[in-house]
C-alpha cells in the first residue's frame, strides 16, 4: 500500500469535504501540519470544525484558515495569542468549544483506541461542567467528556518510515499522537523519510498502522514569540 506521496495537495486529494471534522496536531507553533494546512487552505473547503491546542497566530498554521473564514468551529484549550480567533469570536462569526488541555489531549487519546467517552475531575463546579454527565466515583463528583472521532487528522513529525512509522522530535511530540490516533485517516507531514528498519523500533512513538498517507516538506519553524536580552543585560 502506497503511503508517500508527492505534495500535501495530493496527500489530500479525495479527502476534504465541507462541514467535517479535522484533528490538528502542534502546541503553538510547535510541531504544527502547516504544508497541510496550507493545502486545505488551497482546496477551499468551509464549515470546518477544528480540534486542535490553539488556532496558530495570526497569519500563520492554523490562523490562515480563519482569515479565509474556512473554519465554523474550533475545539480548543489556549487562543491568547490569535487576534483575529479573538475577533470572529466575540462578533459571533465562530463557535468555540473550551477544552481543559489534558481533557482535550484525552479525548482525541480515547477516540483513537475507540473509547466513546470517560469520566474526570477536570471542570467539576466551572462552566466545562455544564450540560455534562456528573457521576460519583469513592464520593467524588467526575464529568463525562466524549471522546474525539475525526474525519480526518494532520500532523507533523521529525522522521518516518515508508510505512508510517514515526518519530516526534522533542516538544513537537505534543498533541501530535493523539491526534493522528483520532481520525479515521491520518495524512502526516515530516523532514525526513526513511526505509523500514532504519529506525529504532524502542524510539518509535507512533506506529504506522495509524498513518495513511505520508509527505515530505521544508518548513519554516517560526518562533511563536521571541525573548531577548541586550548584550548588556546578559
Amino acid at each position: 500500500m502506497k503511503k508517500v506521496y508527492g505534495s500535501a495537495a495530493e496527500a489530500l486529494d479525495g479527502l476534504l469535504e465541507d462541514k467535517m471534522l479535522i484533528a490538528a496536531g502542534g502546541f503553538g507553533l510547535c510541531g504544527i501540519p502547516e504544508l497541510l494546512i496550507d493545502a486545505i487552505v488551497e482546496s477551499g473547503v468551509k464549515d470546518l470544525t477544528i480540534a486542535s491546542n490553539n488556532c496558530g497566530v495570526d497569519g500563520f498554521g492554523l490562523g490562515k484558515l480563519l482569515d479565509t473564514k474556512q473554519i465554523k468551529k474550533m475545539m480548543s484549550s489556549y487562543v491568547g495569542e490569535n487576534a483575529e480567533f479573538m475577533r470572529q469570536y466575540l462578533s459571533g462569526e465562530l463557535e468555540l468549544e473550551f477544552n481543559p488541555q489534558g481533557t482535550l489531549a484525552e479525548r482525541m487519546r480515547a477516540g483513537g483506541c475507540g473509547i466513546p467517552g470517560f469520566y474526570t475531575k477536570t471542570g467539576v463546579g466551572t462552566q466545562i461542567a455544564e450540560g455534562k454527565e456528573v457521576k460519583q466515583f469513592g464520593g467524588e463528583d467526575y464529568i463525562l467528556e466524549e471522546g474525539i472521532f475525526a474525519d480526518l487528522s494532520i500532523v507533523k513529525a521529525w522522521k518516518a518510515d515508508t510505512t508510517g512509522n514515526c518519530v516526534f522530535r522533542k516538544t513537537a511530540r505534543n498533541f501530535n499522537p493523539p491526534a493522528a490516533m483520532c481520525g479515521k485517516i491520518c495524512v502526516m507531514e515530516v523532514e525526513e523519510i526513511v526505509e523500514p528498519g532504519e529506525l529504532d523500533p524502542d524510539h518509535i512513538h507512533l506506529p504506522g498502522i495509524f498513518v495513511h498517507r505520508i509527505i515530505k516538506g521544508e518548513h519554516e519553524k517560526r518562533i511563536e514569540k521571541v525573548t531577548t536580552r541586550s548584550r548588556e543585560e546578559a
